[in-house]
């Protein structure tokens, strides 16, 4: 019989590289709706030695890539162990963990989650799912995004859901089916820049703000191919390393008007990604915190009606839809929409490895 009840706990590491949230939930389903409680929760920062190679981790050997794997699952392991204790949580159904993402080419039918062997069974004690984009790639899929069946399950009540962390992805219903796809890039490039700045980010967009908008660069951005495809779509730290990161670079303009333009860029291209331009919008990820952002969104999406939730479905929305991912496999029942990825059918994916 299948439960109605799941205690797990949601994993997720993002490339904004803001640190591991881990996430205990409480799901229920009853009579086909699902509801949650976030119990306890935590984002445990990187050290400046592990940021740098998950960085680097582009560039990488396979050789090189297959050690960091080794030990970035050890680590993970461990951050995952030492959360169960500290808490003294028990009775778990599952741990949920997405992993890292190093590498992401669906376009060459391969994307790469790291922390995801075998052997974190043994590190945490515990029954684990994850690996969740690999099969969704080989069923001709982007991998990507795969938040939105959460989106659909558990904040239905909103037209629209964007997250604001690495990149932006939106998601939303039209004629029956979940459509979703990434927007642009975010914190991967206004980190890039607050860090040059010696800071970890841009606290509330204050510095942006103080900068001004270069139109030239403004408008090379926006003519960029990857805003010109159709959905589904989805971007990787590549198109950051090897296509933004280059352009901006051209222009000999001070750091803040860098980051003042890319805000405005990602305003514009929010604008532009949505078909219809009025209704509720949840927005989640840490680019929530930025004000400068949120109002620059509103400048270009007046009839929109933003909605920013309280700060643990804020801070952990992705750690908790992948929990509902992995309980969601656990059912055997479908966890990514090929309307969303683009893959041959919609299909439950991961891999659960027992205890």
């Amino acid at each position: 019989m299948i439960k109605e009840n799941y205690h797990v706990i949601g994993v997720m590491s993002g490339t904004s590289l803001d640190g591991v949230d881990l996430a205990a939930i409480e799901f229920q389903i009853k009579n086909q709706k699902w509801s949650y409680k976030i119990t306890k929760s935590e984002t445990v920062s990187y050290s400046p030695k592990w940021i740098s190679q998950l960085k680097e981790a582009v560039n990488y050997s396979e050789s090189e890539l297959l050690q960091l794997n080794e030990d970035y699952t050890d680590l993970l392991g461990e951050l995952i162990k030492s959360f169960i204790k500290i808490n003294g949580i028990s009775n778990l159904d599952a741990v949920c963990s997405h992993g890292h993402t190093i590498l992401h080419q669906p376009h060459n039918g391969f994307t790469l989650q790291i922390g995801n062997l075998p052997k974190i069974v043994k590190i945490i004690g515990e029954k684990v799912v994850c690996d969740f984009r690999v099969q969704d790639v080989q069923l001709g899929g982007q991998g990507a995004p795969l938040v939105p069946i959460g989106d659909r399950i558990l904040f239905s009540e909103y037209d629209f859901c964007l997250n604001l962390g690495g990149f932006s992805n939106v998601s939303f219903e039209e004629n029956g089916n979940r459509m979703a796809f990434d927007i642009s890039p975010v914190n991967t490039v206004l980190n890039f820049y607050a860090n040059k700045l010696g800071l970890d980010y841009d606290d509330k967009g204050k510095i942006a703000r103080s900068g001004k908008v270069n139109s030239d660069l403004l408008n090379e951005l926006n003519a960029l191919d990857y805003y010109k495809k159709s959905f589904p779509k989805s971007l990787g730290f590549e198109f950051v390393k090897e296509v933004v990161l280059p352009l901006i670079e051209k222009h000999s303009i001070k750091v803040e008007d860098k980051m003042h333009t890319f805000t405005e860029h990602i305003a514009v291209q929010t604008n532009l990604a949505l078909a219809e331009k009025n209704g509720k919008m949840l927005i989640t990820g840490g680019g929530a915190y930025n004000d400068f952002l949120i109002e620059r969104m509103q400048f270009h999406l007046p009839k929109i009606e933003i909605f920013i939730p309280e700060n643990k479905t804020l801070e952990f929305k992705e750690a908790l839809i992948f929990a509902l991912l992995g309980v969601l496999k656990l059912r055997n029942e479908i966890n990514v929409l090929s309307s969303v990825t683009g893959a041959k059918s919609d299909h439950s994916s991961g891999i659960i490895y027992k205890y």
